[in-house]
């Protein structure tokens, strides 16, 4: 099967070309490709982009680019980027790939469309109303909407998958931080946070991914995923201490404490997700699609700490 693998250099896109080796793959990315014995086309995912060139005789579109979430950004034209980047971009994508006879479209979300937290006993679920809060998530939840449009006029199949953060060998930024935090086992005052929150391994996001190419029942459907346990951050951290052979050092401070501490040092979007519940609930996932998750959150943070290890 020919396959469109959009966002190659990305840290998912990386992964899945492990796992798609068997397939004819053809690569798209903003800058200059990381192995070059791989079929690849520079292209910038935006509203005049074309794609001609790399979606002859393609059967399915596994789009992963995008311009990813980040944290406090203060741009003034950050809700313009974010719309042009990851909605008009992937739309006019998915219309180019209608047009050449694309069999599929799966599209990777974010679980931020459903929000930014959950209540207590209420976790996200597949068929909640969308609640986009910030630039990032309302541009996800716009291109779904016109995706799904696309799907109605036209022939291509389109599928959805909603992720909360992903982590795996190699990954960056916040999760990176606290497995260095981890790795040095500095104590922390995580101890009185009960919160539980979703995350996904790369192996398990790339699973569904892969299991989406031909399913016949993830045809215009929309998915949620996760690794199915969802885990205070007192007990990510001690997954990972643990993974690095280490007995953790956690004290107790009140969340609320936390929380005003971090507001005035201007930390507050940190501790929020420190604290704060994002509860997944992927039972139409596993059903719909006969699928669960391939690894365990201890054996995803295993997985992540020779990285660790060798960047010291």
């Amino acid at each position: 099967m020919k396959i469109l693998l959009t966002g190659g250099n990305g840290f998912i896109g990386q992964h899945l070309q492990k796992k798609l080796h068997d397939h004819d793959l053809v690569l798209t990315s903003r800058g200059n490709m990381l192995d070059n014995s791989v079929k690849y086309f520079k292209k910038n995912l935006s509203s005049k982009e074309n794609f001609a060139d790399c979606l002859k005789d393609v059967e399915v579109v596994i789009h992963t680019a995008a311009i990813v979430h980040k944290m406090n950004n203060t741009s003034k034209n950050s809700s313009l980027e974010y719309m042009e980047t990851n909605c008009l971009g992937t739309l006019n994508l998915a219309k180019q790939a209608a047009n050449f006879g694309v069999k599929r479209f799966i599209f990777l979300s974010s679980i931020k469309v459903n929000g930014e937290r959950t209540q207590p006993n209420m976790p996200f679920r597949f068929d909640d109303l969308r609640k986009a809060e910030d630039d990032y998530a309302k541009s996800k939840a716009e291109a779904e909407i016109g995706l799904l449009q696309i799907a109605k006029e036209t022939q291509l199949e389109v599928v959805i998958i909603r992720s909360p953060l992903v982590y795996g060998p190699g990954v960056k930024a916040n999760f990176a931080a606290l497995l260095n935090l981890a790795s040095k086992n500095l104590p922390l005052p995580f101890g009185s946070i009960k919160n539980k929150r979703g995350f996904v391994a790369i192996d398990n996001l790339a699973s569904l991914i892969i299991s989406c190419i031909d399913h016949p029942k993830a045809a215009n459907q929309l998915f949620l995923v996760s690794d199915d346990n969802d885990i205070s951050t007192s007990e990510l951290f001690t997954i990972m201490v643990e993974a690095f052979g280490k007995k953790p050092r956690i004290f107790k401070v009140s969340p609320g404490l936390l929380k005003i501490v971090a507001s005035v040092i201007g930390k507050k979007s940190i501790t929020d997700r420190l604290c704060d519940d994002l509860r997944i609930d992927i039972k139409h996932t596993k059903k719909s699609l006969n699928w669960n998750p391939v690894v365990s959150t201890h054996e995803g943070v295993k997985l992540c700490i020779p990285r660790i290890i060798n960047r010291k």
